[in-house]
């Protein structure tokens, strides 16, 4: 099975979904991650150096590198957009950007971000891929899911359409602690507790999920479709 997990930065694809990963290698799916920029440039105010690969833009592909050799994905690819500003590129660019990706691989699951997350590239990503995997072609999955990014999916705001219901459950006690060895590797990326994109926050958001389905840990997800056929 050709799984397809789709983040808008370096480290999106293990915070919401870094266990779900290993338990899919491990049951021999082959696993890709695309993201669609490097997570870093909305960092420089000179926006002439939004195209610079900086020290610290390198050292963020690096970890995103290093946790994809750790967790054994099949692939890691980088598409050529900036952080903070996809919501300026025509959509149709990223979808066709997604779609050349994605041919190659035949997806039989995506996953992606959620709607309602309050980081706006997390938006434009979930449109994009909605459109992209679109249940027409020879090239659109069997499931599409949204995953939870801690520091962003929960600081969507209090209106109905931005709230993250899960009604898939994946568990991942066997693999919470690979999760956070891949974590490990983005260790610039992470906070101190109680931030949510901490260690003891990502360890608090799989007890709770886990605790929802009886399970050690688990990762949640919205199921956006499901194609049987």
């Amino acid at each position: 099975m050709n799984v397809l997990i789709i983040g808008a930065h370096p480290d999106d694809e293990l915070l919401g979904i870094g266990g779900t990963i290993a338990r899919h290698v491990k049951n021999g799916d082959n696993v890709f991650v695309y993201l669609l920029t490097d997570g870093h440039t909305s960092r420089y105010r000179d926006n002439e150096k939004i195209a610079e690969r900086t020290p610290e833009v390198v050292a963020r592909i690096e970890s995103a590198k290093k946790a994809a050799e750790f967790l054994k994905i099949k692939e890691l690819g980088f598409a050529p957009f900036h952080d903070q500003r996809l919501d300026t590129v025509p959509m149709i660019e990223l979808v066709q950007d997604i779609e050349k990706y994605a041919s190659h691989i035949n997806p039989d699951i995506v996953y992606t971000h959620h709607r309602g997350d309050v980081n706006r590239d997390h938006q434009v990503t979930f449109s994009a891929c909605l459109t992209s995997f679109r249940s027409t072609g020879k090239h659109y999955p069997k499931r599409l899911l949204c995953y939870e990014t801690v520091s962003s999916t929960e600081w969507g705001g209090p209106f109905a359409e931005n709230y993250f219901m899960p009604n898939v459950f994946i568990d991942i006690s066997e693999f919470l602690e690979t999760k956070m060895q891949a974590l490990d590797l983005y260790r610039q990326e992470m906070r101190d507790f109680p931030h949510p994109r901490s260690m003891e926050g990502l360890r608090v958001s799989a007890k709770r999920w886990g605790g929802v389905i009886g399970a050690e840990a688990a990762e949640a997800f919205v199921l956006v479709r499901e194609v049987i056929m």
